[in-house]
């Protein structure tokens, strides 16, 4: 199984980001992989990676790098650790969830126990990222009462035919195909994402919308069948999509995972 991606951003991914990244990969190496990252990347602070050794933290592999090294990867979640650094790259990062820990730098601290400071606090923040995590993807199965429910809305069903059709969309593309307001067809979103019957990503500013993969096969054969039935009905939808200008560009390498 592929384990979820988190990456770690600070400037100079010298102290904070090397600090949660080396302490996800010891405590949560068997539910996450971690990488980190910097805007303006230096050299990786000897007291951050003393720190990390200090607690039994392996330091291997650590060393500062800029974000283009991972410009390939679509990581399920970029966690910002210092907001400059949001505003300096949040364009740059391909992630699903774009999360903003604001953490002081510890390097700009006179406190002589200002890193081992600041690794606690990560580890507290990591604690309950991780807790956080686990209450969300605790889904209850999809029965077939469930799936037929989500489907009795003409809103959900002509979105979810749509994402099907064009293999993923964005809230924007679906609001000019199916004319209606962004929070309407947002909470319809949110409603089959919760099934696990959608899976998002983050590209830039824009959140991409596919069928989950791993849905149940009696489900996407239904979801087939319905799309076949529904045509008549979808293809004016499809034609203002088609019309529509200036679209999102995708970033092919990761629509095609």
């Amino acid at each position: 199984m592929t384990l979820p991606t988190l990456l770690f951003i600070c400037t100079e991914n010298s102290a904070r980001s090397i600090l949660a990244e080396g302490l996800a990969r010891h405590k949560y190496a068997d539910r996450f992989t971690a990488y980190s990252a910097g805007s303006a990347p230096a050299v990786a602070d000897p007291r951050a990676l003393s720190t990390l050794a200090a607690q039994g933290i392996s330091t291997e592999g650590l060393y500062a790098k800029p974000l283009s090294k991972y410009r390939h990867i679509n990581f399920d979640y970029a966690i910002v650790l210092c907001n400059k650094t949001t505003a300096e790259c949040a364009n740059e990062i391909t992630a699903k969830h774009l999360l903003a820990w604001d953490f002081s730098d510890p390097k700009q601290s006179s406190d002589s126990h200002a890193f081992e400071t600041t690794l606690h606090q990560l580890a507290e923040r990591l604690s309950m990222f991780v807790l956080l995590y686990d209450r969300q993807h605790q889904h209850k199965p999809l029965t077939p009462l469930s799936f037929f429910k989500l489907l009795a809305d003409e809103t959900r069903l002509n979105a979810l035919l749509l994402i099907m059709a064009e293999q993923e969309l964005c809230v924007c593309e679906l609001t000019t195909a199916l004319q209606d307001t962004q929070p309407k067809i947002s909470r319809h979103l949110a409603m089959l994402r919760k099934a696990a019957v959608l899976l998002d990503r983050r590209q830039g500013q824009w959140v991409y919308y596919r069928l989950n993969p791993t849905l149940a096969p009696w489900a996407q054969a239904c979801l087939k069948q319905t799309a076949v039935a529904q045509q008549p009905f979808l293809a004016p939808l499809q034609a203002n999509l088609a019309a529509m200008g200036d679209r999102p560009t995708r970033d092919s390498q990761c629509c095609s995972e």
